[in-house]
């Protein structure tokens, strides 16, 4: 998926301070950035998601999956669709959580500018567009919030050099300004969506039939934060956002922009509830008569709890578009 900055970001731009979406697309995406720099431990060494919390985030995606199956008649071809794929973890859960028969049909695919990762599953194809003509799942699990975009203070852009230190550049204007007004109005701090718009509009459009959804950090019109919501992240850390490519670079995503036509809005906590996620005990009898199922089911809940805090993982936001099928299967 495209996120190209307006302009370019070569060495002699970046000896200026650029608008922070040139400095993010640079620092994330380009040549040596955080997330296509060969080697090394990938997200998951600088960054706890969902994906990597518990296993139960795999099976539930599996679940959707089956639910969109089943609303697709069960084609021959399933396909399923990770956008921002990072290494490959979530579409290799999600295939050992499914059925053999129902595997065997599925088609998946990861969405990633970094090189395909080694070892990763044979099954899987690899590239850095959505493929066209889906029939399936697509998922986008904290892909957004990492598609560079503008900041603009009291109406201005703002710009950044390379070692992080901001200074305020020309008036917001065209698009972007028409974007403010209509998402994120008022004085102060604000992070121009619009990019985020047009990127999930671009990989929801390639859906033909099934759902788009996209998991993130996020907030809507009515609670958008005054100073915005721009940091960093290294070695699980969070950091001063500096575009120099050492860091993740990283905004909450305005999802109910991003929503399309008959989008459903929730939060974590209710996707996972209606994908059978439940943080609840396990019935202490079970410690007597077995011990050790006690212990697996405890544990589980423990995750599951994790997932579905308040607070915490629980408050992410899910923006589900349907394609051509029902509504939210919950």
């Amino acid at each position: 998926m495209s996120t190209q900055g307006e302009g370019t970001a070569d060495g002699a731009e970046r000896a200026r301070p650029v608008r922070w979406r040139t400095a993010m697309e640079h620092a994330l995406y380009g040549p040596g950035g955080f997330y296509v720099r060969p080697g090394g431990p990938g997200p998951a060494g600088h960054f706890r998601t969902s994906v990597h919390a518990s296993p139960l985030y795999a099976r539930a995606v599996a679940r959707l999956l089956l639910w969109v199956d089943e609303e697709l008649g069960r084609p021959q071809e399933l396909d399923l669709v990770d956008v921002g794929a990072g290494r490959g973890e979530l579409l290799a859960g999600v295939l050992a959580e499914l059925p053999a028969a129902t595997a065997a049909r599925v088609r998946p695919y990861g969405v990633e500018r970094a090189a395909r990762p080694d070892g990763l599953d044979g099954r899987i194809r690899w590239t850095d567009e959505p493929p066209g003509g889906t029939r399936g799942l697509l998922f986008a699990n904290e892909w957004l919030d990492n598609v560079p975009l503008d900041l603009a203070e009291d109406g201005r852009y703002v710009e950044v050099a390379r070692d992080g230190t901001e200074s305020e550049g020309g008036p917001v204007d065209g698009r972007d300004r028409a974007w403010l007004d209509r998402w994120w109005p008022g004085a102060g701090r604000a992070e121009i969506g619009r990019p985020r718009d047009e990127a999930w509009a671009a990989a929801a459009a390639t859906v033909e039939r099934g759902l788009a959804v996209a998991v993130d950090y996020a907030h809507t019109r009515d609670t958008r934060p005054p100073y915005g919501t721009l940091t960093g992240f290294r070695s699980g850390r969070e950091v001063t956002p500096v575009p120099d490519g050492s860091c993740d670079v990283t905004a909450h995503v305005a999802l109910d922009a991003c929503a399309g036509p008959g989008a459903v809005l929730l939060t974590q906590r209710e996707a996972l509830g209606a994908l059978g996620v439940s943080g609840a005990r396990p019935p202490l009898a079970l410690a007597t008569t077995d011990p050790a199922a006690y212990v697996r089911a405890l544990s589980l809940a423990g995750e599951a709890a994790e997932l579905t805090a308040r607070g915490g993982l629980g408050d992410f936001g899910w923006l589900v578009q349907p394609v051509g099928t029902g509504r939210w299967p919950g």
